[in-house]
């Protein structure tokens, strides 16, 4: 029979005995999905050589499109280009053998082949026994690996805490080799990224952590140690050294912190071991990897995806100075506007050292791995995270042609600036009351901003303040045991002292209708022209002036910046509608916005006499 020739028979039990088999050629018999702990959905596969089964075959994540596709169904028949055998410990049934398919091709299509190619059985053993996965019982435990760098035995001298010993490190794997079925392996990477330490307090804990971005010549992954583990690799591992590590957890990678070209990432656990690299050339193994999007794309990219970029240094803001809302401690800011070919703009957001070292005045070039894309009034911008790599003017290719390309344009160019704040739509638009509620704003995924003029007509005094933990990094209302002390629940803290914060609830009417709107503390202090502490020293002393404070902003006509938002809270949702900002209105500024939109909506190109 013509399929039953394209099959590689007695391929399987050569490959279950670690024996090299090239490309061997099988037929798909079933296609099951699993859900492994704590990863994406998998799928398991029975394969066929048209004379042995295994049903213990897995898809890589990569190639799961293939399956949903219907490309790889029943009756398929694939050509495996690369897989690895690996062994999955289960505590019921002790120890299997498991072929991880890592890249392949579709030579003929199930619904092509329509049948069952001869009549396959279980492998069996030298003992004469049916072995249940397909494997053989002298199978080696050790991950093998087909089409990649054959695993081999490298004796290198290295230094383990001062200590020196001579390490046999075999079995080294490629990167793109490693999945979450592997036990034992070794790979050997050049560090090219090592972020800081990071440290956290929450309700759970607290602890540390710091990652470090992993390459080799087959690709790479990100590595995090936690807690001891940080303590133990931190001061060890330097960038762009080479070191052979060992051990330790891989799972799925989570996306919303790495851009990475990988699957899965790396924990750093108590087995883990790392040792320095001496006697090995270093120039085979690539630098930083960059997978580089023009700035035209950087608009399409969703918010908080990760990105590279690169482009020519265009323009450099000032070194600001900000203060953070929640930890209350000095930040220091620049915003820098970067360019390339696609004759777009975006701006780059520094901060702290970065911010304050920059140096733009030569428009250098700037190669980002690893940005984080922001939005804020319809505009894109780009913003570095702990983890990201920047370099100035690196020597790749890239830069060499932005280089030419820039130091070539006439000096009048103009760009399309990705980070404007767009002037279209309901966020810039000036509505009414009643032309928000009609734009049904606040009803999707996002919230929705616009600006309106109205009246202040009513505010709750009465609950206008409440007494919160006095940590500048919290904002948690306290309790009261009227007993002299205050209990912060969040940071499971009791104080004698606190400090008042506003949270104002008001009524704000224009000729089309009233609305409930929410101002939390700058908001409400910048409306009301004092502060909380000054508030709330009225409010236990004079409750007379205390009022007078809301009573002088009744009916006064506002300009007024808004931010609307479907909440649910205690299973019911409904439309929060909070101030951004709140100030007196210019009636010059406003008369000349009224006066344009009179001409444009009446054709009116010209002043009329």
């Amino acid at each position: 029979m013509e399929y039953e020739k394209m099959l590689t028979k007695g391929a399987l039990k050569s490959i279950m005995n670690n024996e090299d088999v090239k490309d061997p050629v099988m037929q798909v018999l079933g296609v099951r999905k699993i859900t492994a702990a704590g990863a994406n959905e998998r799928y398991r596969l029975l394969i066929s050589d048209g004379h042995n089964l295994n049903s213990f075959a897995m898809l890589a994540t990569q190639l799961n499109g293939m399956v949903s596709s219907g490309e790889i169904n029943e009756f398929s028949i694939l050509k495996i280009k690369r897989h690895i055998i690996s062994s999955l410990t289960d505590r019921s049934k002790g120890s299997k053998q498991v072929m991880i398919l890592i890249d392949l091709a579709v030579m003929v299509a199930g619904d092509v082949v329509g049948s069952k190619i001869g009549d396959p059985k279980p492998i069996i053993d030298n003992s004469g026994q049916m072995v249940e996965n397909g494997g053989s019982a002298s199978v080696d435990s050790k991950p093998q690996s087909n089409s990649l760098a054959k695993p081999h035995s490298v004796q290198s001298s290295v230094i383990d805490n001062g200590l020196q010993r001579d390490i046999d490190v075999s079995n080294i794997h490629p990167i793109n080799s490693l999945s979450p079925y592997q036990n034992k392996w070794t790979i050997r990477a050049r560090v090219v990224n090592k972020a800081p330490v990071r440290t956290w307090n929450n309700q759970r804990g607290e602890g540390k952590l710091f990652s470090m971005d992993l390459l080799d010549e087959s690709g790479e992954i990100r590595a995090t140690a936690f807690n001891s583990e940080c303590d133990k690799f931190f001061d060890m591992i330097e960038v762009n050294k080479v070191y052979f590590i060992t051990r330790g957890s891989i799972k799925t990678a989570n996306k919303k912190f790495s851009n990475l070209n990988n699957d899965y990432e790396l924990t750093l656990s108590s087995e883990t071991q790392i040792f320095p690299c001496h006697e090995f050339d270093d120039s085979q193994l690539p630098a930083l990897k960059f997978n580089f999007v023009p700035l035209s794309q950087v608009k399409d990219v969703d918010v908080d995806g990760i990105v590279d970029v690169i482009g020519v240094c265009h323009s450099v803001g000032e070194l600001t100075m900000l203060m953070s809302k929640t930890t209350r401690k000095e930040l220091k800011k620049r915003d820098v506007t970067i360019v390339d070919q696609s004759q777009n703009s975006v701006t780059i957001t520094l901060w702290d050292t970065q911010a304050e070292d920059f140096d733009g005045s030569l428009q250098p070039v700037i190669a980002i791995k690893g940005s984080r894309i922001r939005e804020f009034m319809g505009s894109k911008s780009l913003s570095l995270l702990g983890s990201t790599v920047m370099q100035i003017n690196p020597d790749i290719e890239e830069a060499h042609r932005l280089r030419g390309w820039y130091d070539s344009l006439p000096s009048n160019s103009e760009f399309n600036n990705i980070s404007t704040r767009s002037d279209v739509g309901a966020n810039s638009q000036f509505l009414t009351i009643k032309g928000a509620q009609l734009a049904q704003l606040g009803g999707g995924d996002k919230a929705d901003y616009y600006s309106m003029y109205s009246h202040l007509i009513f505010v709750k005094s009465e609950s206008a303040l409440y007494k919160a933990c006095p940590k500048p990094d919290c904002q948690k209302k306290v309790i009261d045991r009227n007993d002299g002390t205050y209990r912060c629940e969040k940071c499971n803290d009791e104080t004698e002292n606190f400090k008042y914060r506003l949270m104002l609830s008001a009524q704000l009417s224009d000729s089309t209708g009233n609305q409930w709107v929410t101002m939390f503390q700058e908001t409400a202090e910048n409306l009301l022209g004092t502060t909380s502490a000054e508030l709330g020293r009225l409010m236990e002393e004079s409750k007379e002036e205390y009022s007078d404070v809301f009573q002088r902003q009744m009916f006064k006509l506002f300009e007024i910046r808004a931010r609307a938002k479907m909440e649910t809270y205690n299973n019911e949702t409904r439309l929060k509608v909070s101030l951004v900002n709140i100030k007196p209105i210019d009636y010059k500024a406003a008369s000349s916005k009224l006066i344009a939109n009179i001409k444009r909506l009446s054709g009116i190109t010209t002043s009329v006499m």
